[in-house]
Order: C-alpha cells, then structure tokens, then sequence
C-alpha cells in the first residue's frame, strides 16, 4: 500500500472519532438540560463555553502548528479532549460541567486546526480535491455517535458509562493510528500572522466560516432540543440524527460536486438547501416535514467548511495551518453568537422563531462568495 494512502486512511479515522467524540456531547445536550433543570437562556449561557474556549485555543493551536509537526499537538490535545468528555458526562455542579465544557472545546480547537492542516497537505500530495471526503468521515463519526446515543438511550445507560467508554476507545484508536499521520509537515514560511489591514480574500472566506458556523454549530446544538420541545418527539435524537446523516452523505460526494459545477454555484445551491429546509421545517413544524428540513439543511451546510478551509489553503501570503487558523478565529465567532443567540431568542419568543437566524445566514452566503470570486477575478 501506496504511503499516502496508509496517512489517508490514519487521517480519515482521526477525523471518525473526533465526529464520535463531538456528537456524543451533542447528541447529549437535552440529557444535561434535563439533569440540570436549565432554562432556554441557561442552555445559552452554558453554550457560550464552547466557543470561548475555542477562542483561547486559536491563537495556541496557530502557534502549535508553526513550531511543530501537527501530528505532535493533535496527539496531546485529543487525549485531553476524550478526558474532557468524560468531565462532561461527571460533572455533578454546573460549575463543573462548564470547565469540562471548556477544556474540551480548548482542545477541539487545536485538534480542528491540526488535522485540516494534515488534510491540506495530503491533498496536495494527490494533486485532487480530497479535502471533502475527510470532512464526511468526520460527520460520518458523527452520525454513529448519534446512533451510539440513541442506543444508550434506548436502554437506559447512565451518561456516565456512556461518555467514559467513547473516550476510552477513542483513545485507543488513536493511538494506534498515530504512527501513520503525516510526518515533518512544519511549513517553513507563511506562519507570522500579519497585523494590519486585513487580506479582503481571507476577510471574505472567514465571513463564510462565519455564518457555516452559525447554521452548522446551531442545528448541532439545538436540532435535539427543537425535536423535543416543539416536534414533542420523545427520541430527540433523531432531529440532529437525520441532519448529520444528510452531511455525512453530501460530504462524500462534494468533491465531485465543486469539481463538475465549481464553487461559486455550490456556494449558491447550499445556501438555498439550507434556507428552504429551515423554512419547511418552521412552516410545519411535524414529524416528517422537519425531518425533511434538517436533511435539507444538512445537505447544504456540507459542503461549505470543507471548501472554504480548501480555498485558504490556496493563500499565496499565509501557509495552509496559519490561513485556516484565521478563518476558524471567524467560525469561532460565528458558535459565539449564533448557538447562545439562538438560546435567548427562545427564551424571548419561541424555537421556531429563533431558527429565522438560520434562514438569514444561510442567504449571507450567497453575497459573501460572489465577493470573494470577484476578488480573485482581478
């Protein structure tokens, strides 16, 4: 077996568990409500930990991926991020629950950094867009996280024993694939980061991290919760099950998709799956017509992260791990505002009414890519 072939196959897993691991906390969001009695606008306060503690992060894991082989921080920083998973599922006091919820998404953040870093590299290596299939691998770790959920709720597993033996075997997964990750790529230039006026092609690509982040961080966040409360179906999990399935599948193909059509349209047709599919799923709010919505959304929110994080790779000013490190700073901001954002909005009027946010940035998405093409036009 070919070299890159054998990294391929250890990156590809590396991005499964990490899926696991993230949609086993998310899939677990309306249990810790429950357990902790919180409010619509508690839940926000407590969701605000995730992107704050992904906004430390940044800066660390840009200077991680400068100084070392990524593969060297994306080791440490997963085995912290499954030990936080654990915090989260022992946590007895909220107090508790928030600093577990913090040193996890400190964590995540580097791991994003480190292995969409190996992902750029290795797709150089190929000479093709590969960059798209990593990304349905991780929501394809997502989707059987969900299913993992689901079965623990089925039959009653305490969220402790749940979270533990995710961790645990994802900890050992990787570290037997750890050997095969990509080694001695430390990009030589490219890795200060500039201040001053800011690059309007990289300003522009983070717009769209952005306002990805806001639909995707959101649907991951509160489909569980939406399915609940309004669709009042008692298996929550489908909601966030059906939605990460949908992207998990999209994502497969999206390399193929951006190659026959280009990006400038699929910018377009994700923005309008994900516009309608929120629509349809606030219209009608029934079993069948939001499940159809969230497929629908999690087909256009797909192909968006992978794509952009693909186009700054292309920067001629920054190297692949500092140009991604900066437009994640924007999708940082993008789970800032929009999860809690949706949070007290319900608490201010209704689920259904806080899922408008999707719409809207959903369409952001249009305006924002014909900027960025127009800037590569000149």
């Amino acid at each position: 077996m070919e070299l890159k072939v054998k990294q391929r196959i250890a990156l590809g897993t590396c991005f499964f568990i990490t899926g696991v691991c993230f949609s086993t906390w998310a899939s677990r969001i309306p249990t810790l409500k429950a357990l902790f009695e919180l409010n619509d606008a508690e839940l926000g306060n407590i969701l605000l930990t995730m992107p704050v503690g992904s906004l430390i992060g940044l800066p660390i894991s840009g200077w991680l991926v400068s100084r070392f082989d990524s593969r060297i921080p994306l080791l440490v920083s997963f085995f912290i991020f499954a030990l936080a998973l654990i915090g989260i599922g022992y946590a007895p006091t909220p107090f508790l629950l928030i600093a577990s919820i913090a040193v996890f998404s400190f964590n995540m953040r580097i791991l994003n950094i480190t292995i969409n870093t190996q992902a750029i590299t290795l797709q150089k290596t190929y000479g093709k867009k590969i960059n798209g299939s990593f990304h349905g691998v991780w929501s394809t770790g997502g989707l059987v996280g969900v299913c993992i959920t689901t079965l623990m709720l089925k039959l009653d597993i305490p969220i402790r024993t749940h979270m533990i033996g995710v961790a645990l075997f994802s900890a050992s997964v990787m570290i037997f694939v750890y050997g095969f990750l990509l080694k001695h790529d430390r990009a030589k230039q490219g890795n200060k980061l500039i201040l001053g006026k800011p690059d309007p092609s990289i300003l522009c690509l983070g717009i769209l991290v952005f306002f990805a982040a806001i639909c995707e961080g959101g649907m991951f966040d509160w489909s569980g919760i939406y399915f609940k409360e309004v669709v009042k179906e008692d298996l929550f999990t489908l909601g966030y099950l059906i939605f990460i399935a949908c992207m998990a599948f999209s994502r497969f193909y999206s390399d193929r998709f951006v190659q026959r059509f280009g990006m400038k349209k699929t910018y377009a047709v994700s923005a309008s799956l994900i516009a309608f599919g929120i629509t349809l799923a606030i219209t009608l709010p029934l079993f069948w017509t939001t499940l159809t919505g969230f497929c629908l959304v999690g087909l256009g929110t797909a192909a968006i992260i992978p794509m952009t994080y693909t186009l700054a790779g292309t920067s001629e000013k920054y190297s692949a791990g500092m140009a991604i490190s900066i437009i994640a700073t924007y999708g940082i901001m993008g789970m800032f505002i929009g999860p809690p954002l949706i949070g007290y909005l319900s608490h201010a009027f209704n689920l259904k009414i806080s899922f408008i946010l999707f719409i809207f940035s959903g369409l952001m998405l249009i305006p924002v890519s014909l900027r960025f093409f127009q800037l590569q036009e000149r």
